[in-house]
């Protein structure tokens, strides 16, 4: 009989969460929402020598904390979220550490596309991000099967930045549009040879390299630039993350380690976001 108490009064509890939440998030949509939300995911090591527990379970909670954040963004109207999973100078740590982050990461991406998975629940499709190459084999090709089964989701997008910095991106988009204008060039050189004429126009073309094509070649080209960027640990660093893409972005740092990243903190970013709508948008109309 307590037993049964016990399980009504969680349920009840539970339910009593969900419909705060939802009610709160039905007041802050009176306002601009953000589109796209950025993490930094800084803490997880931190939060595992606070709390005396092995760094794998600190990696773990983090987990769960994307988790709560990608379900919190998805029920706000937040179409795009993107998280700084791994960056290219991690592979300079122990490498025990990054056998042990990338065996976590082919588990969770396994879990990702499994038909109970959050993803699925909430229709939200999946990107890998970054210099993939870098990654082993088995991650890399569970990362490709994630994103084949998420094709189809189209409720919102959660982009994984993996084998990324911003300065690797800026390099192989630079490279990517190079390589793309010499092949333009190619063409027309051979046009040119076959009808012995090009228009001014064409010649014009032929040297140009403009920033709309950098763009397009970009890791995160597939998103808009994100509205806003939360890293935790109070860190105001971006730490070599989406450089390209914030220079109109808002950016929160709680003081809180990533996995103890809670609903207050992505409402009061959302808050802080709306009390300058108007200075954001203004900023990027002068760009």
């Amino acid at each position: 009989m307590l037993k049964t108490s016990d399980s009504l009064a969680r349920r009840l509890v539970g339910s009593s969460i969900i419909y705060t939440r939802k009610f709160l998030f039905r007041i802050l949509s009176v306002g601009p929402i953000p589109n796209h939300i950025a993490f930094i995911l800084d803490g997880n090591r931190r939060y595992a020598k606070k709390r005396n527990i092995a760094e794998a379970t600190g990696y773990r909670a983090g987990f769960l904390a994307v988790m709560c954040m990608l379900k919190y963004c998805y029920e706000l109207g937040v179409k795009y979220m993107t998280i700084y999973a791994f960056s290219i100078d991690n592979f300079r740590r122990r490498p025990e550490e990054v056998q042990y982050l990338m065996d976590l990461m082919l588990e969770k991406i396994e879990g990702l596309i499994k038909q109970e998975s959050i993803v699925n629940e909430y229709g939200v499709r999946v990107h890998f991000v970054g210099n993939l190459k870098l990654l082993n084999e088995r991650v890399r090709v569970a990362a490709e099967k994630a994103m084949l089964a998420t094709v189809n989701n189209t409720n919102s997008t959660l982009l994984i930045c993996m084998a990324y910095t911003s300065t690797d991106e800026i390099l192989h988009a630079v490279q990517s549009s190079c390589l793309e204008k010499w092949k333009e060039i190619q063409e027309l050189d051979a046009n040119q040879a076959q009808n012995g004429e090009i228009t001014e126009e064409k010649q014009e073309l032929k040297h140009i390299i403009k920033l709309v094509d950098i763009e397009r070649h970009t890791y995160m080209g597939l998103a808009p630039d994100p509205d806003v960027l939360i890293r935790t640990s109070g860190e105001t660093r971006l730490s070599n993350f989406l450089l390209w893409q914030t220079t109109s972005c808002l950016l929160y740092s709680p003081k809180v380690l990533f996995p103890e990243i809670g609903l207050r903190h992505l409402v009061w970013a959302v808050l802080n976001f709306q009390r300058l709508y108007p200075h954001l948008e203004k900023e990027k109309k002068q760009l």
